[in-house]
């Protein structure tokens, strides 16, 4: 795990290298009584990918993406980070809603419904989301879309157990060059800047996104891959 806030002990890791393995360890685990966890990224801030005494399904080597320019599409396999995906799809000059963070998984994001700093023009991930492939909790494999089988796509983001490993999201014209950043001003001169903004930036604008500061929090983290 990643986050390293969770000190949990697993009892089996299965390390799954496509959708085949997944569906494998999901019916082990039904056969077994064991509880399931479901790894993509290992950020998760509720501990969610992993657990004492459970099955991890660790997604993370699942690390395809396949963009379709014309359509403007790309399939994402569950392993994938946000910063994998990003450099698939800008090749192409095209991004979907993503999250904050590259080393987050594209999974827990998407599933969560998914902020990001391109949500005000083109929704959040969810809504950027087209099919699913995913694995049942009775071990059963399904690929679905608003088509298919529209309640069980957004079943997907409802918090009940499947485990998705590829996901088709829809893609807009971004980049290759987006003019962004972080810019502060002290506390004091909070007032003025919020005046500003609301003067400079339209209500209807899609092109301005604001976050005001969070308070500072602790968390224990992997030492950087820079610190000897």
């Amino acid at each position: 795990m990643w986050n390293g806030a969770f000190d949990r002990r697993p009892a089996l890791v299965a390390r799954c290298a496509g959708a085949d393995d997944v569906q494998a360890a999901v019916r082990h685990a039904r056969e077994h009584g064991r509880p399931i966890a479901v790894r993509g990224g290992g950020h998760s801030v509720s501990g969610y990918g992993t657990g004492d005494d459970t099955l991890v399904i660790d997604l993370s080597p699942l690390k395809s993406a396949a963009v379709d320019p014309a359509a403007r599409t790309v399939r994402a396999a569950g392993g994938l980070t946000w910063a994998e995906l990003d450099l698939a799809t800008q090749r192409f000059g095209l991004a979907t809603t993503g999250g904050s963070v590259g080393s987050t998984g594209i999974g827990g994001v998407t599933l969560g419904g998914g902020f990001g700093h391109l949500m005000r023009r083109h929704g959040l991930i969810v809504d950027n989301l087209r099919a699913a492939e995913l694995v049942t909790a009775d071990g059963e494999r399904r690929r679905v879309d608003a088509v298919t089988d529209p309640e069980l796509l957004w079943d997907c983001a409802a918090g009940n157990f499947r485990v998705v490993t590829a996901f088709e999201l829809d893609l807009h014209p971004v980049g290759p060059v987006v003019l962004g950043g972080p810019i502060f001003w002290p506390a004091g001169q909070a007032a003025a800047v919020l005046r500003f903004l609301r003067d400079c930036a339209p209500p209807t604008s899609r092109a301005w996104r604001s976050s005001p500061p969070r308070r500072p929090r602790c968390r224990r983290c992997p030492p950087s891959p820079c610190s000897a």
